[in-house]
């Protein structure tokens, strides 16, 4: 199925490619190195640069999307197209989707566009999981650290 996928976006077929997709599409919300970690385990001689020039090519087609918050490494998910946005954990950095704030896509109406033609709404929501929630309080200044 995927390599279909990846012709029907003018991609060549690869052994490298497939597996990233099948990682990203098994583990979505994974950083690179747990997407190196799982693609070596059906491809043992990958290249860590190899997963990177993929996971790049797959979020340039629109295969993937490149995920990025503020002090976490970029994840990847195969989820695109709906313009959802995500909630993590400032705890422990789980990260989950959030489905589109209010109506259809970009979501969200700014007060302005400063001349824009706006084609989506990228929203970070921020806060604790319910497994943090239920842990004793932490000191303020250890919230976010391993």
């Amino acid at each position: 199925m995927n390599s279909g996928v990846l012709r029907d976006h003018g991609l060549r077929v690869t052994g490298p490619r497939i597996a990233v997709l099948d990682a990203v599409a098994r583990l979505p919300h994974s950083d690179t190195l747990g997407l190196i970690a799982e693609v070596r385990g059906s491809l043992p001689s990958v290249s860590v640069q190899a997963v990177y020039d993929v996971l790049r090519t797959l979020t340039d087609v629109g295969l993937v999307r490149r995920i990025e918050p503020a002090g976490h490494p970029a994840r990847y998910e195969r989820r695109v197209g709906d313009n959802h946005h995500h909630v993590v954990c400032r705890a422990c950095g789980v990260l989950e989707d959030v489905d589109c704030a209010l109506g259809s896509a970009p979501c969200l109406e700014p007060s302005t566009t400063n001349g824009f033609t706006i084609e989506t709404a990228e929203v970070t929501y921020w806060g604790l999981c319910p497994t943090c929630q239920a842990l004793p309080a932490r000191p303020a200044d250890d919230v976010g650290q391993p």
